[in-house]
This record gives C-alpha cells, structure tokens and sequence, in this order.
C-alpha cells in the first residue's frame, strides 16, 4: 500500500464519506487513478465505494483502523501510557489506539496487561510484560471475546486502571456504543470501580450509538485531542470526569 491509498483511508475514515473528485484533487492524481485506488482498497474491505465517492466502513478491523489519523492515535496512546506506574495490572480493552497503548507498555516487564482482544495479544507475543488473555465468545470481526465467560473472567482478575475505546458521545446520552455485546464487557470492566480512561480521539464525540456505556460509573478520566469542543469538555467536566487535550504535534518547518 502506497502514501497515497494510506491518505484515502485516513480521509475515508475521518469524513464518512468523500468524492472520488475531492479525492483526486487533494491527492493530485486523476479521478482514473482515484478509481483503481478505490477499487483495490474496497476489495481489501478499507472502505466501500459508491457512485462517484468512498465511504467508511464502520469497520471493527483494528489493523484497518490504525490507518486512520495514525500520528495522533499514538500521540494518545503514548499520553495514556504514562499513566501506568510500575508494577501495575491494567485493563485494556480493544480498539486502535488501545492497541498502540499496549505497544507503548509492551516493553516493561514490571506491567501486566489484562486484555479481552486477541489482537492486542499478538501484537505483544515478543513483549516483556506479563499478558493476561480472558476467554468468551470470540468475535472474529473485532478479534475480541465477549459474552457471559468474558464478564466471569472479569471479575475473577483485578486490576488498577481501565482503558477503554468508545464510539460515542453526546451530552443527551453520555457514552455509547455500536456493539451490544462489547458494551456489556465495558460495562462488566467500569462495575469494578477502578479508575478508568476513555481514550479516544474527538472524532467520536457528538456521535450517538445503540448501546450505553457506563450509566452506573462515570469514566474518571478522558484522553483525547484539541479537536474536543470547549462545551463538550466543560460538560464532561462538570459530570466529574477530568479531560486530558493532547496538544497537536508542532509543524515542522520548510
């Protein structure tokens, strides 16, 4: 994949939707080019096309994901790791830029990381720290578990600090969720009154999805990016949950 098809998805992923038109004049090649672009990103399932656009998935495929606004996704993550004091166990529940959390705490065998994804997993085999795997009802399209062994699982380990990815939010709902089953295991994980971190970027933020998250237990704290509304941080904050702003990396000169 080249620099070009990499942009296509980051913008695919960020808009929803964009046409082939735009596309070709933002990345400086034909609206031909732009198609077989297109054409061969849908057959690998990055996105989906439409007369005359592209538009995104809604894919759980965290490889995919990663593609997208990969530079802040692990501006966040690095943040978030320096949360983890040595010698602690963390949750960390699926999703991109959990992923790249994992990563960042991989190399410190004094961490143990508890997870629910087997994505999160492999991606560490060659790590340091100590990996805990929990079982259920394996969802291929996520490469998480789920279900009712999952929740058990949960509350058999214990852990300091919870990291969690969400879909959405919006003042009228607080945190939702595209996936009942997966926003039963974050609901399982916020029941334990640890201290946990929404880690997001701010795109998800104005959104609404199906499934609530956390009506019982408020987040502590949330991760995300300048692109955050004042509103939506004051609201967060005044619902006694501290928001973290990831400052935007600087522009490099020339």
């Amino acid at each position: 994949m080249n620099a070009r098809q990499l942009m296509i998805i980051q913008l695919v992923n960020e808009r929803g939707s964009i046409s082939v038109g735009e596309l070709a004049k933002i990345t400086e090649v034909s609206e031909v080019t732009v198609r077989q672009d297109l054409n061969m990103l849908e057959k690998a399932s990055y996105l989906k096309r439409i007369h005359g656009a592209a538009v995104s998935t809604e894919s759980d495929d965290v490889q995919a994901r990663m593609h997208a606004r990969f530079p802040l996704k692990q501006d966040l993550a690095e943040y978030a790791a320096s949360f983890v004091k040595e010698g602690e166990s963390v949750f960390i529940e699926g999703g991109s830029t959990n992923a790249l959390l994992a990563r960042f705490l991989s190399n410190n065998k004094d961490i143990t990381i508890v997870t629910v994804s087997h994505y999160i997993a492999s991606l560490l085999k060659e790590s340091q720290c100590e990996i805990i795997v929990l079982g259920g009802l394996y969802q291929k399209s996520s490469e998480s578990v789920v279900g009712p062994l999952t929740r058990s699982c949960i509350q058999q380990v214990h852990f300091q600090k919870a990291f969690i990815g969400i879909d959405g939010w919006h003042p009228d709902t607080g945190f939702t969720g595209k996936n009942m089953l997966r926003c039963d295991i974050v609901n399982a994980v916020m029941d334990k009154g640890v201290e946990t971190f929404a880690l997001t970027d701010s795109s998800k933020f104005g959104h609404i999805h199906p499934y609530p998250i956390s009506h019982s237990h408020h987040f502590s704290h949330v991760i995300t990016d300048s692109g955050l509304s004042t509103e939506y941080q004051e609201i967060l904050e005044q619902r006694d949950t501290r928001v973290h702003i990831v400052p935007d990396r600087p522009l490099k000169a020339g």
